[in-house]
C-alpha cells in the first residue's frame, strides 16, 4: 500500500507518520502487538508504577495512553471508512488518563488489553477495499484518510515505545 501523502492528515500527525517508513502497514500493525508484550513483560513488577519526573504518565499510564489511542484512531477510522460526514471530536489525552485508575492495572493486563482493540481494529483494516482507504473525513476540525489513520496508529505506539526506552529506561 502507497504511505499517506501530505495533505492526508494535519500536521500534528506528520512525527507519527514518520516513524513509520514501511508500506505494508498491516503487518507493521500486527507485529506492534507483540513488541509492545515484550516490553510489558520485561518491566518488573515494581517499576511499572515508575515516572522519570514528577507530573509525567508512570509507565503503565503510558500503556493505558496506548489503548486510549488505538480505541480512539481505530474509530476514526472506522467511521471514516464507512462514510461518516460528520465532524469526529479530538480528545485530551491528558483528561482521559486522569479519568482512569491505570496505575492500579498491571501492565500485563494493558498489554492484553491493546492487543485486543488493536485486533479488533486489524479486522476492521483488513476487510476495506482500497478506495475505502483514500476516504477523508473530519477528526479535531481537520481532514483525515483512513489511510493516514492507519499510519497514525502504527507510528504513535513507535513514539511513546522510544519514550519509555529513553526516559524510563525500559529496555
Amino acid at each position: 500500500m502507497e504511505r499517506p501523502r501530505d495533505g492526508e492528515y494535519a500536521p500534528f500527525y506528520a512525527p507519527y507518520v514518520a516513524l513509520v517508513p514501511e508500506t505494508d502497514i498491516l503487518g507493521v500493525l500486527e507485529q506492534q502487538v507483540e513488541e509492545i508484550r515484550r516490553l510489558a513483560a520485561s518491566v518488573p513488577a515494581e517499576r511499572e508504577t515508575h515516572r522519570y519526573a514528577d507530573g509525567k504518565w508512570s509507565i503503565r499510564e503510558v500503556l493505558g495512553h496506548l489503548v486510549d489511542g488505538e480505541r480512539v484512531f481505530g474509530y476514526r477510522a472506522f467511521c471514516i471508512s464507512r462514510g461518516e460526514r460528520a465532524g469526529l471530536p479530538s480528545f485530551d489525552e491528558n483528561q482521559y488518563v486522569a479519568a482512569t485508575r491505570y496505575d492500579a492495572i498491571p501492565l500485563r493486563e494493558l498489554a492484553d488489553d491493546l492487543a485486543l482493540v488493536r485486533r479488533s481494529n486489524l479486522a476492521v483494516l483488513r476487510r476495506l477495499a482500497p478506495p475505502d482507504w483514500t476516504r477523508v473525513g473530519t477528526t479535531s476540525g481537520n481532514a483525515v484518510t483512513v489511510r493516514a489513520l492507519a499510519w497514525v496508529m502504527a507510528g504513535h505506539p513507535r513514539h511513546h515505545l522510544d519514550i519509555l526506552r529513553e526516559r524510563y529506561g525500559v529496555a
